[in-house]
């Protein structure tokens, strides 16, 4: 079992859904890849894809199989658009909700954007001891996440809990 009074560098992917930006315009994913490497982490996966629920999900589940990826990180396709399917192409895969993350990212987006905020539907949860954080796409958004949420619950030095120790996985899961 690990030390978790240690940092632990995780293994972290990143999806962004987008039916508009490519590789060269991810600017979002380019932040994000950039700050999981500043916090002491490794970037094990970056991909893109359209706003389509097949192919978010399909990408998610190769991950959350891949027994190598602690973290997953999906930016864009969070909000309240009728195109927009982050929500329903990931939640069918949770086996555990993170209730707290959706509510807490609300509430700290409402001191920038108001009642905006509410049509948000970030979350995050486990599958697989594989921590799921479904973001929005802005940069402004994403970049709250990860700083004020995600970055701290991802350090095993973080008390009096963090996500660290659940995130390792075991060899035989069914």
């Amino acid at each position: 079992m690990p030390n978790h009074t240690n940092f632990e560098a995780l293994n972290i992917a990143l999806l962004t859904v987008s039916d508009k930006h490519t590789a060269d315009t991810d600017s979002t994913g380019d932040w994000l890849e950039h700050a999981v490497q500043q916090a002491g982490h490794r970037l094990s996966a970056r991909d893109m894809t359209a706003s389509n629920r097949y192919s978010i999900r399909a990408r998610v589940s190769d991950w959350i199989a891949n027994q190598s990826i602690q973290v997953i990180v999906v930016n864009g396709g969070t909000g309240f658009a009728a195109h927009n399917c982050t929500e329903v192409a990931l939640k069918p895969l949770l086996d555990k909700e993170v209730a707290g993350f959706g509510e807490l990212f609300r509430q700290l987006s409402f001191q920038s954007i108001g009642t905006a905020s509410m049509q948000s539907q970030a979350f995050a949860g486990l599958a697989n001891h594989t921590i799921i954080f479904a973001v929005p796409g802005s940069g402004g958004a994403a970049k709250l996440a990860w700083d004020e949420l995600i970055a701290s619950q991802l350090d095993a030095r973080q008390g009096p809990c963090n996500f660290v120790p659940h995130l390792m996985k075991e060899t035989c899961n069914g």
